[in-house]
């Protein structure tokens, strides 16, 4: 009995996966629920594995295609099935695939059809004419990279097509489109460059962060904390709090807990916009910044009002633990409500950290460094400071409320009783 492998539901708006890896090939044994291929989504990477025992005939999809969920991946055949016959192509003259390289980024959409789901969904939303959109796909289909591009116009429209369209339904066109440059040819390759295709997540993270630019007003104000309070219980406890709940106490839990006080101090941090309304959050799930080989994911500590100091470092340890692994899953990752991230761990003395959509606001932790502070007798002393430094959306967080906030958790930081009286 044959099988198709096919993309599995990927998980709430994920319609696109890369194949990032295949595990067998073709002609190989495979047993029943094991793992044959990886898939690397916008978010995470999933593994595909065999519904049955049996070898595996025919892989349609190689590693690299871009494939939608239920698109056909290999099919898997009873054991001792003979390969299927696949033609090979010839090869293309090094001119030939210029020329359809050219021809295809020139190309526009013909029906709404042929586009891909996710495409199809923005075009619809937005009430846009595929047919002037610059198409750069493969065979000349429309990507979500061309329509977004396209939106935020970084493209013109497609020649013969008149006027520039408007990007929304209200704007008026200004003044008659100029002809679209011709595409530029590709750049000859130099034997001391390296050339490596862009993950899915990379590109992902990279949409992100230029739409938080592109949509929010972002803003950042600083603060410092001394860090001799935290430093000092740390060396006091833990030994005992590391015997007692089978982790190290660390840094990450002070944060969280000073953050989810100043959160419910002052709640615009931990709202959201949504069209015209502001969505204020009344819990307290924190995304924590994690830095992986293949790129920065923000994995959430749930419900973080609710936990103690140990169950946060375990969870943040078990978390990291899987970001590392690329275990992490789609619910790991989705429906924080304010983010920590910890430029600290590279070396990083200050920066201004980008807020994390649809999130209003991102905490950025740094460096722990020995400077000269003026203290309150007027003497001088070596202290263990921090740059803390806060980013938010101006467009429903106000000047006021922000620096309040920071002020609020340096406070909780530097007298850490605070955060076990609740004051």
């Amino acid at each position: 009995m044959s099988h198709e492998i096919v993309v599995p539901t990927l998980g709430e708006s994920v319609v696109e996966a890369t194949v990032a890896k295949w595990f067998k090939q073709v002609g190989e044994a495979v047993e029943a629920d094991e793992p044959l291929v990886e898939l690397e989504t916008d978010k995470v990477t999933v593994e595909v594995n065999a519904p049955a025992s049996g070898t595996l005939t025919e892989i349609v999809a190689e590693e690299g295609a871009e494939v939608e969920v239920g698109a056909l991946l290999a099919r898997l055949g009873a054991a001792g099935s003979q390969p299927a016959a696949k033609s090979i192509p010839a090869a293309k003259k090094p001119e030939d695939v210029l020329a359809a390289s050219v021809a295809a980024a020139a190309a526009p959409v013909e029906a709404d059809d042929a586009l891909a789901p996710a495409v199809r969904k923005i075009v619809a939303e937005n009430n846009l004419d595929p047919k002037t959109i610059p198409a750069t796909g493969k065979d000349g289909r429309l990507t979500k990279e061309d329509v977004i591009n396209f939106m935020e116009g970084r493209t013109k429209v497609m020649a013969g097509a008149g006027a520039a369209q408007p990007l929304h339904p209200e704007a008026k066109p200004q003044a008659p489109a100029p002809k679209p440059a011709a595409p530029a040819a590709p750049r000859a390759p130099d034997a001391r460059e390296e050339r490596v295709k862009m993950t899915r997540l990379r590109r992902r993270i990279a949409e992100r962060l230029k739409d938080a630019q592109n949509t929010a007003a972002i803003l950042t104000t600083f603060n410092e904390v001394d860090m001799t309070a935290i430093l000092g219980l740390r060396e006091q406890y833990k030994a005992s709090f590391e015997k007692k709940h089978g982790v190290r106490l660390g840094f990450m839990s002070f944060f969280v807990k000073a953050c989810v006080a100043a959160l419910k101090d002052i709640p615009a941090v931990n709202a959201e916009i949504a069209g015209d309304e502001i969505i204020f959050k009344n819990y307290y799930d924190v995304g924590v910044a994690v830095g992986t080989p293949q790129g920065l994911v923000v994995p959430v500590v749930r419900d973080s009002d609710a936990k103690s100091f140990a169950q946060i470092e375990k969870e943040i340890g078990g978390l990291a633990g899987k970001a590392r692994d690329g275990k992490l899953t789609m619910e790991d990752m989705s429906g924080g409500t304010f983010t920590i991230t910890n430029g600290g761990v590279y070396g990083s003395l200050m920066s201004t950290p980008i807020i994390n959509p649809p999130q209003s606001a991102i905490l950025g932790m740094h460096k722990t460094m020995q400077r000269a502070m003026v203290m309150p007798d007027g003497s001088i002393a070596a202290r263990p400071m921090m740059y803390i430094a806060l980013s938010y959306d101006h467009r429903i967080i106000d000047g006021g409320e922000a620096v309040t906030f920071l002020v609020k958790v340096k406070e909780a930081l530097e007298d850490p009783a605070r955060l076990v009286l609740g004051v």
